[in-house]
């Protein structure tokens, strides 16, 4: 992928910031909307990124102070400046890499996985009640993701067997009514391994990207792990809820499980759309584990449940 130029404009606001800067290195994820440089000025280093939207921006600014002030500096970076109008965060550099993808010892990969889930329920525990707004929020973006489970059923049952068409109905079903009976925490929004670092010198865990950070049910938190790495790796599941302290409430268990599907079947439905075969095969794939997982709510087969109320990695 070819390196993203860093804009003049933005080089002018963190000169303005960092003086002496000197030069700067496209890091961003391979993708259009991440736009992120590393910068260095003396011996001074830091990460300037351009976030997608105002929102995105809104949300990372609140993300970083709330990172400021339950985490240490060895944990989250610090924000150093930001531009509402430029869309621009100015941040720390935090010490270690990246841990998707990170060769790591059995032993440190457990021990690491623990330290994410007591990081993670740290963060919840110091978030306090949500307000009404807050509730009113989630319940909308469980409409959407419930509706968007409908629509992608429309075009894709064709393509699915007969479990997994009831799985996408049970998402587009009962998303908003088991949602509606979780309590509410300040969710990372994006607690995936692409934003662990991992600093092998000490075998600190630290987080990074707040651009997604705002109220929701505990749940959402573990899509991406539940979808795309514990169906392979039980082990390190064991230990990341070991450190979080509780494993999930039956009802946040199925919650999750119908995320993840709704997940899934939108990867299948924009992969048959495009023509994108990696992303057809995805869907199948997390369809797949979908079926094979079964909640601790969930009915033996053969009884009836009803309704509650109320590998390859996929990113």
């Amino acid at each position: 992928m070819t390196a993203k130029p860093f804009p003049p404009e933005l080089r002018d606001w963190v000169a303005g910031h960092l003086s002496g800067l000197e030069t700067s290195e496209d890091c961003s994820w391979p993708r259009d909307s991440s736009r992120v440089w590393r910068v260095t000025a003396g011996p001074r280093t830091a990460y300037v990124k351009i976030g997608p939207g105002d929102l995105d921006h809104e949300r990372e600014v609140a993300g970083y102070a709330y990172a400021a002030a339950h985490l240490t500096e060895l944990e989250a970076p610090r924000l150093l400046a930001a531009d509402p109008q430029l869309r621009a965060i100015l941040s720390s550099v935090l010490p270690g890499r990246v841990v998707r993808d990170l060769p790591l010892e059995p032993h440190d990969e457990l021990r690491l996985h623990a330290d994410a889930g007591r990081l993670l329920r740290r963060w919840h525990d110091a978030s306090g009640p949500g307000t009404a707004a807050d509730r009113a929020a989630v319940r909308a973006e469980m409409r959407e993701q419930a509706q968007e489970a409908a629509e992608c059923l429309e075009r894709t049952a064709p393509h699915l067997a007969a479990d997994r068409i009831a799985l996408v109905r049970a998402a587009s079903e009962e998303l908003v009514g088991l949602a509606e009976q979780l309590p509410l925490v300040y969710r990372h929004g994006d607690y995936e391994t692409r934003n662990w670092l991992y600093d092998e010198d000490t075998g600190r865990h630290g987080l990074i990207d707040f651009a997604t950070a705002r109220r929701g049910v505990v749940a959402a938190e573990f899509v991406w792990l539940f979808g795309a790495l514990w169906p392979l790796r039980p082990e390190l599941r064991e230990a990341y809820f070991t450190g979080y302290g509780r494993r999930p409430t039956a009802d946040e268990e199925r919650l999750l499980k119908l995320l993840t599907v709704r997940r899934a079947v939108s990867y299948l439905r924009n992969g048959l759309a495009d023509g994108r075969e990696d992303l057809v095969a995805r869907g199948h794939l997390v369809l797949d584990r979908m079926v094979a997982h079964r909640s601790r709510c969930e009915a033996p087969e053969g009884e009836s449940m009803s309704i509650m109320t109320g590998q390859r990695h996929f990113s």
